[in-house]
Formats: C-alpha cells, sequence, structure tokens
C-alpha cells in the first residue's frame, strides 16, 4: 500500500497502535503533545537530523536498518554523557510514494533498540517531502551528572572504546559495489556500519565512577572529535598510531590506507575520553564491566603543540583529511 492511499493520519495511528508506552509515559502518541512523569532528575536531550542523500543511501540501506541506527546515533550523544535514556520523540518528512510496509520497516528497527534499551518514542510530527528527511529528538536522565568536554588537563591519557575506521571503511566498500564480496571480515565492517553500538554502559559507569574527565562520541572522525575535547579542555594532544585499536577485518581490508579511515572516519560511536593518569588503577579494576574492550591511545599536551599523530618511533604522521564536516565540501 503507499501512503497516498493511507493518508497521514492512518498512518499514526498504525504507529500508534505497534508502539508500546514506556515507563512514565501518561500519554504519549495520538494527543497535541506527549505528557510524562519527570521525578526530580536533570535531563540530557540531544537531537539529530538525517537527510536522504546526505547522511544515508536507501540503495543500501534497509528502512529497517535505517531506523534502529536513527536511535542509535542519538543514544550515542547521551553515552558520550554518562546519560541514560528515556524519550524518543520523532518527525519524519517521507515522499508520497513510499510503500506503508517500508515506513513500518523503519518504526521497526525503532523498538527493536528502543526495547533493549528502554527507551519509549512518545510522539513526533510528519509531512510529505521530496526525499525522506529524519529529525529525531533523545530525552534523557544524568543520573551522576552530566560528562562535559571540558574537563581535560595536560598529562591526561586518553582512551578510547571499541574499535576504529570499521564504519567508514564498510561505507567505503558499499561505494565501490563491493558489498558482496566473500572476503573474510566484510559482514562485520558493513554491520559496524548500519548497526553500530552505542556504549551506554561505558558511558554511565566512567561517569559513575567519576573516571572519565572529558568524554565525546566518535561521530565525525577520531582527530575531528578529538579536537572538540582539545578546544573546550585548552590542551593539545598526541595521538599513538601503533596504538590505534583495528579490528581484524580492518586490518584485512584497509590495504594502503593503513590507519586513515580509523583516525579520520565518522559514524565509529565509540566513546573517546580523557583520564587522570593516576586513575589508572581504577579503571583498570572496572574495566571488564564497561562491556566493551578499551585502548590507551595517547596523551593530553599544552595547546601550543596542537593536535599530532605519532608512529612507533615517535615521528609525526601526517593525515590528509581531519574528519566530516556537514559545511566544508569534500570532507
Amino acid at each position: 500500500m503507499r501512503l497516498r492511499q493511507l493518508g497521514e493520519f492512518g498512518l499514526i495511528e498504525r504507529i500508534r497502535k505497534a508502539t508500546p508506552p514506556g515507563p512514565g509515559v501518561r500519554l504519549g502518541i495520538g494527543d497535541d503533545a506527549a505528557w510524562v512523569e519527570c521525578p526530580k532528575r536533570s535531563l540530557l536531550i540531544t537531537a539529530d537530523l538525517l537527510l536522504e542523500g546526505v547522511h544515508f543511501n536507501l540503495r543500501w540501506t534497509s528502512f529497517y536498518g535505517l531506523g534502529y541506527k536513527t536511535l542509535a546515533v542519538n543514544l550515542s550523544d547521551l553515552a558520550a554523557m554518562g546519560g541514560s535514556p528515556a524519550y524518543l520523540i520523532l518527525s519524519l518528512g517521507i515522499p508520497v510514494d513510499f510503500k506503508v510496509e517500508d515506513v513500518e520497516q523503519f518504526y521497526r528497527g525503532i523498538r527493536a533498540l528502543a526495547s533493549d534499551t528502554g527507551v519509549a518514542l512518545i510522539g513526533g510530527d510528519m509531512s510529505a517531502a521530496k526525499r525522506f528527511l529524519i529529525s529525531a529528538t533523545l530525552v534523557g536522565y544524568a543520573p551522576y551528572g552530566a560528562v562535559r568536554r571540558s574537563g581535560g588537563r595536560i598529562g591526561d591519557d586518553l582512551y578510547v572504546t571499541g574499535t576504529l575506521g570499521d564504519s567508514a571503511l564498510g561505507l567505503e566498500l558499499l561505494k565501490r559495489k563491493r558489498q558482496k564480496a566473500k572476503r573474510r571480515g566484510i559482514a562485520h565492517l558493513l554491520s559496524r556500519h548500519h548497526f553500530p553500538t552505542a556504549r551506554l554502559k561505558a558511558g554511565t559507569l566512567l561517569a559513575r565512577e567519576r573516571l572519565a574527565k572529558a568524554m565525546i562520541d566518535v561521530s565525525d572522525g577520531l582527530l575531528q572529535d578529538l579536537g572538540h575535547i582539545c578546544k573546550a579542555s585548552g590542551v593539545g594532544a598526541v595521538v599513538w598510531q601503533d596504538a590505534l585499536p583495528l579490528s581484524p577485518a580492518y586490518r584485512n581490508w584497509a590495504g594502503s590506507k593503513g590507519s586513515f579511515y580509523a583516525l579520520t572516519g565518522g559514524e565509529d560511536y565509540e566513546l573517546l575520553f580523557c583520564l587522570r593518569r593516576r586513575d589508572r588503577a581504577r579503571l583498570g579494576k572496572i574495566q571488564k564491566k564497561l562491556g566493551v574492550p578499551i585502548a590507551r591511545i595517547g596523551e593530553c599536551v599544552p595547546p601550543g603543540e596542537g593536535i599530532k599523530v605519532v608512529n612507533g618511533r615517535g615521528e609525526p604522521v601526517s593525515v590528509p583529511v581531519g574528519g566530516h564536516d556537514h559545511f566544508k565540501p569534500g570532507s
């Protein structure tokens, strides 16, 4: 069935019936506004905009995967501040020739991750559009206070969760139409691109233990997001190229690009954080509880030294691209 046959309100009603209420939701989809309980806790609120042809390509992205990723990228923002998610407001611009079943698959992707993370979809808006447009707002709590980008100090260690560069390399293979290749590891790279993991458990634990003094999620590339921490904290940074955590699949497919995607590729959604050197032992004690491996990849230095990458011999490594920027061509 096409959307023009069902209509806006018919679609909203189908979504409402398929969306269960969440904890604290007194009134969800269907009225002029959602009504939720808000105990005496501070809130974290983040928003994200996804545009067809800019942030995703429906030639190689399923509607289910797109729904899943829409929520995941917002969850990652909360994870980077040590937050706990609660409510999602979702607004869509939808081409009228889309199939209703495709839109329902998108919402199934949302619900799949929402059910795993305790998120309730409580409302939003929709309109006809020439291309698919997604506007998501996620509301959560800061149970241990919010971890900001501004707490880094000279001498701090730099850590990152998980592995770097998988998503960007997976996207590059999709662009090359290599996604059906049979070499080992490509499924891992594609999964990391289509179904990223928001490190909520790690972010919350690092905030609770007061270990992460500054933190950010790696969404626009390691070096670019590290630059945000450095600017906010008034420090510089050295990144050790040989310490970057790279998956076996990445090493198998990166070829001559080496660490390029790990340093500059976006959409890893791993957590990058600063840790006081004196807290290394404390971090070691809780490391297994984080639910994801971590790697020490560098240190904070005086701001005049800027941000640099060095190889195993301590020599500077030239990196031609700093990361993604929506308003700079070619980034």
